[in-house]
């Protein structure tokens, strides 16, 4: 079958409300630990996770920031209408929209948008005992968003402002509203960059003992940056997989970590879904280098159907461009422009047939029935995703973000 003509109605399972994480176990690394090995299926707890193994590996981690992207208002009507922050417009660069003060425009969400057809919303907060007055104004569709102006007084940053009058958007499966406790516990402990409208959850059982344990059994780590967007939580609506349109997500990769995924070209373990679309991702940048050596930062954006492109690999004389080589390329291209990050972006889409080129190993939750995280899965597996998830359900796995975890070793 072509890989486009995929039905997702194939990828489906008994999912029950009861079996949805609503809340994380006390202790984050206390959750149980799926093991699949070689075919093999068993369980351990999380905190083991390091002892199944290979001690010469690299971990690669997202290092993300959720950020309190619900913002409400209330119109002199009393409509309540929610703005939700989806990617900052201008300005573009997330570090600097953070660090702005005064004026800035994202794309975003509207609820309840027919009561706010026109005019401006208006909120006062109080940022250290100072009263700001928030202002936000809708200045025009993009594509399915809006884009909204907020303007703001007194000096403090947008970082600042989200983080007082702002609420932590927790998936919509949860069926709660946000509490006091998930401003930690929906954070992973190594996240450092702000960004993200949803977590990437397969790290939030990690702890720092957990990694002071990977530490001892010599497993190298790194970290890279991938933005999640409110499109992870998009339903594939579309009876074959060639309907749905993929986000684009933004990543940020440095030099070092290109270097040691050099130098552990078959040892690298992604943690989260949203590593490997990072990781996968720089391969076919650095194929298309191969072909174009002077792209800029924008040309290396990934397309959704790139890797299935007859050939993708392959050049004019007959040779696959490894995964060395396509890394090697990037760093080449990084060195000529003088950069220490490359920043770009991903629309990449993993499903059955593709071929994984630079993920050996990985570590993640269990997700929704009819989603493209579980294409992802199925096609890490080679189709073995049944079995993974019929033992889930067997042994009370709890699923979803807030859920259990799995180690996938094809």
């Amino acid at each position: 079958m072509n890989t486009k003509e995929i039905h997702i109605s194939d990828y489906s399972y008994e999912l029950s409300d009861e079996r949805i994480a609503k809340f994380p176990v006390a202790q984050r690394d206390h959750s149980k630990l799926l093991i699949y090995h070689k075919g093999e299926v068993g369980e351990d707890m999380f905190y083991n996770l390091p002892k199944h193994l290979p001690s010469h590996a690299l971990m690669v981690f997202n290092n993300t920031k959720v950020i309190q992207a619900r913002l409400h208002f209330r119109k002199e009507t009393g409509a309540l209408i929610e703005v939700f922050l989806l990617e900052p417009a201008e300005p573009a660069d997330y570090e600097q929209m953070f660090q702005t003060r005064e004026r800035c425009s994202w794309l975003c969400l509207v609820g309840n948008q027919k009561k706010w057809k026109e005019g401006t919303l208006v909120r006062t907060i109080n940022n250290n005992r100072e009263t700001i007055t928030v202002k936000a104004m809708r200045k025009g569709e993009v594509g399915t968003s809006q884009l909204i102006d907020f303007e703001w007084s007194g000096g403090a940053s947008f970082a600042d402002i989200i983080d007082v009058m702002g609420e932590l958007p927790i998936p919509p499966y949860l069926n709660r509203e946000t509490q006091e406790s998930d401003k930690t516990t929906y954070q992973t402990v190594y996240s450092k960059i702000k960004g993200s409208v949803a977590a990437p959850t397969a790290g939030l059982h990690f702890t720092e003992k957990v990694l002071a344990d990977l530490d001892a059994h010599g497993i190298e780590r790194e970290e890279l940056t991938l933005h999640v967007g409110a499109g992870t939580f998009r339903p594939v609506k579309s009876e074959e997989i060639a309907g749905h349109e993929m986000h684009t997500e933004y990543i940020a990769v440095r030099r070092h970590t290109l270097e040691r995924l050099l130098a552990y070209d078959a040892q690298v373990i992604a943690v989260g879904t949203t590593s490997v679309r990072t990781l996968e991702s720089l391969y076919y940048m650095g194929l298309k280098l191969e072909v174009n050596p002077n792209l800029t930062e924008e040309e290396l954006h990934v397309n959704q159907w790139e890797p299935y492109d007859d050939g993708r690999c392959k050049m004019d004389d007959g040779r696959c461009v490894t995964p060395v080589k396509a890394i090697q390329n990037l760093i080449d291209w990084m060195d000529r422009r003088h950069l220490s990050v490359l920043h770009s972006s991903t629309q990449i889409i993993i499903v059955p047939g593709y071929d994984y080129h630079i993920v050996k190993m990985l570590v993640t939750n269990f997700h929704q029935p009819q989603s493209t995280l579980l294409l992802l899965v199925s096609a890490f597996v080679h189709g073995d995703w049944h079995r993974i998830y019929d033992y889930a359900l067997a042994h009370d796995f709890r699923f979803l973000s807030y859920g259990d975890s799995s180690l996938l070793i094809p």
